[in-house]
């Protein structure tokens, strides 16, 4: 089953889950605020090699810009980074639509058709 980890008020992640729902497709939602990914998913999620561990941070976020992760996230361990993911799901990109184990999109900057899910 599909998932998608978004942030209920996110004008992109709307945008996400009516493009799934024009397709048809049953998902899971899971407010990323709420209940973020725990670091093992993320582990998991990174180690499937698909997104570069920078491509889960949320760059353009509040949370990102207060903790001045521009400058320090180079520095971070990738543990570090996964603690500092998995405490904060604002600082996760989003949405993120996974298939289990593999992250199908991080974002929503192309269509979900294009990913040959219709």
């Amino acid at each position: 089953m599909l998932t998608i980890y978004e942030y209920p008020v996110c004008s992109t992640c709307k945008k996400a889950k009516a493009e799934l729902k024009t397709l048809g497709l049953e998902v899971d939602t899971i407010n990323i605020k709420e209940t973020p990914p725990s670091k093992v998913q993320l582990k998991a999620w990174l180690d499937s090699g698909d997104y570069p561990l920078k491509s889960f941070f949320n760059t353009s976020g509040n949370s990102y810009k207060a903790l001045g992760l521009k400058d320090k996230l180079p520095t971070l361990s990738e543990d570090e980074a996964l603690d500092l993911l998995a405490a904060d799901g604002m600082l996760i990109k989003r949405p993120i639509l996974a298939d289990g184990d593999k992250v199908l999109q991080i974002g929503y900057r192309k269509p979900y058709e294009e990913l040959g899910l219709a």
